[in-house]
């Protein structure tokens, strides 16, 4: 084998890297590694866009889906791709999780905008997102704290890391969880209600300040 052929076996494909190095040449606007993101994400970020979305049937077309998507990926590129700046993966959290987290925020930026046009009613509690799931979570999704959302996944553990991801990242049941963590259900319910005072306590000052 030829030095030029073992060079060629040892050199990592995009699928191989790693999230910090995805990252890293997403900013330097790498072709390769944006095509790389939307292979890995796209799913996920349609995921996020769906979960939101579906509270409004009849409402929300495919082209509004569309439309969404496509706000999204704008504002990854807006103010010298910001938020994508901002995000620390030495808090200890993903990559994923951020992604899913700024599809989420986007869906219902854009679900307020259609709120507020005059022809349409029935998107009126996009303005309340409050009122529709009072998750702590989602809660600082509303006010776009995410520093401060990192900030506080930064210290919980790995697999409740993971949980919040499933469970208001992505959006899966109780059941899925279980069997995506190898739990029982009566320990996601259990597990669910923990988080969900941890979160609270913590964040507890900012929802007062908001």
């Amino acid at each position: 084998m030829t030095q030029t052929q073992t060079q060629t076996l040892s050199t990592p494909t995009a699928a191989d890297w790693t999230e910090a190095e995805l990252l890293t040449r997403m900013l330097l606007r790498n072709g390769t590694a944006w095509r790389e993101f939307h292979r890995r994400y796209d799913r996920l970020i349609y995921r996020c866009i769906h979960k939101v979305t579906s509270r409004f049937p009849g409402s929300i077309t495919s082209e509004d889906v569309r439309e969404i998507y496509a706000m999204f990926l704008l504002s990854l590129n807006k103010r010298n791709m910001h938020k994508l700046r901002t995000f620390d993966p030495e808090r200890g959290n993903k990559l994923s999780s951020w992604v899913g987290m700024l599809a989420t925020n986007c869906a219902w930026d854009y679900l307020r905008g259609v709120a507020r046009q005059p022809q349409t009613t029935t998107l009126a509690d996009a303005e309340q997102i409050g009122s529709i799931d009072d998750s702590p979570f989602e809660d600082v999704l509303e006010k776009e704290r995410w520093a401060v959302v990192n900030e506080v996944l930064g210290t919980f553990s790995e697999k409740d890391r993971d949980f919040v991801r499933l469970y208001y990242v992505d959006g899966l049941t109780p059941e899925e969880i279980a069997e995506e963590m190898e739990i029982s259900v009566k320990t996601v319910y259990s597990k669910k209600h923990k988080i969900r005072c941890r979160l609270q306590k913590a964040l507890e000052p900012l929802v007062a300040a908001a």
